[in-house]
């Protein structure tokens, strides 16, 4: 039962994070258990509801970065988009899970006009 309701979470978290307000509390709330009960769901899986929130967040700005789709978008912009209202701590954060800057990272995808012809 509880496998259930952490997957519900979580999916609850993957449509909700560009929230500002996508805290333990709220969450909790929509599935009607405790701020704790749910801090204790994610310690179970060997993680934080806090570094769950963070990993779902540079996961969709890693994908916008590396998609075309998003190239009209500034790096500021994406990470806005993406759930940080900081964009200092979003680079520093993103640095650290990818071992590059959001810009190298788009750099290094390949465009139409970098394709030979």
């Amino acid at each position: 039962m509880r496998a259930a309701q952490l997957r519900a979470i979580q999916q609850d978290i993957k449509r909700n994070l560009t929230s500002r307000d996508l805290t333990p509390e709220s969450v909790a709330r929509r599935h009607a258990v405790s701020a704790r009960t749910l801090r204790d769901m994610f310690k179970n899986e060997a993680t934080t509801f806090t570094d769950y929130v963070l990993e779902q967040r540079l996961a969709l700005a890693h994908r916008m970065l590396c998609s075309r789709l998003y190239d009209h978008l500034t790096i500021s912009a994406i990470a806005f988009d993406s759930g940080f209202g900081d964009i200092s701590y979003f680079n520093h954060a993103f640095r650290r899970r990818y071992g590059a800057t959001p810009s190298d990272t788009r750099n290094a995808v390949p465009r139409a006009d970098d394709v030979p012809g």
